[in-house]
């Protein structure tokens, strides 16, 4: 069999040291790469004989599962492991249905992101248990996963965008680069379905995310 590289996506500093300890525990002899956008990702697919992706596509420079169809159909012997704090019901629904994705969900145990890392490695696919349980339960609810849209993260953000702090001024606070606020805030925008601060603002307001009389401080 063809050596196995394991391509780890995304743009989460202690994601990628937490997943590289993982790999490195349960895949003796892998060989890893780390990726930082999608030229690099594909360049890493087109050198290996049979990789694995593990990508968080909400933190990474993709624009979601359209975007990882059309990989996975160019590079058809690679398995695509979808790691992320949080998955929406249609992407979950629709990267279901195919073979070579497995879903695993940031919060799982340890024992899940083994096995997923495993099944994966074998061409099998491995759906983590929360992921299963929402996918199993009538009418896909919502709240099987998280009722929520936002992350932990992107709500403390959010906070701080509502309070006028600038993404520099957010990374500094929050101990992250630049390129990861900026991301987080494209991410916010795109599940709150508005367009600006502004509006981003008067959803937190609402949602009692940032109290008024601190809004005005």
């Amino acid at each position: 069999m063809d050596r196995t590289d394991f391509i780890i996506a995304d743009n989460q500093d202690v994601t990628k040291v937490g997943m590289r300890s993982f790999i490195v525990q349960t895949m003796k002899g892998a060989h890893l790469h780390e990726v930082s956008c999608k030229k690099e990702l594909i360049a890493s697919l087109s050198s290996a004989d049979r990789a694995v992706v593990i990508i968080d596509y909400t933190l990474f420079d993709l624009n979601g599962i359209e975007d990882i169809l059309i990989l996975q159909k160019r590079f058809p012997e690679a398995g695509w492991l979808m790691f992320s704090s949080e998955l929406s019901g249609d992407f979950m629904r629709r990267a279901a249905a195919e073979d070579s994705v497995s879903l695993l969900l940031k919060d799982c145990c340890a024992r899940e992101i083994r096995e997923a890392l495993a099944v994966t490695a074998r061409e099998g696919r491995y759906i983590c248990r929360q992921v299963s349980h929402f996918l199993d339960s009538p009418d896909g609810k919502k709240e099987k996963v998280r009722e929520n849209p936002l992350t932990s993260t992107e709500i403390e953000i959010l906070k701080l965008i509502a309070l006028g702090k600038s993404a520099k001024e957010i990374a500094a606070i929050r101990f992250l680069s630049n390129h990861t606020v900026i991301t987080h805030k494209k991410n916010i925008f795109r599940k709150l379905g508005v367009n600006n601060v502004y509006e981003a603002t008067k959803y937190a307001l609402r949602a009692g995310l940032v109290e008024m009389m601190e809004y005005y401080i």
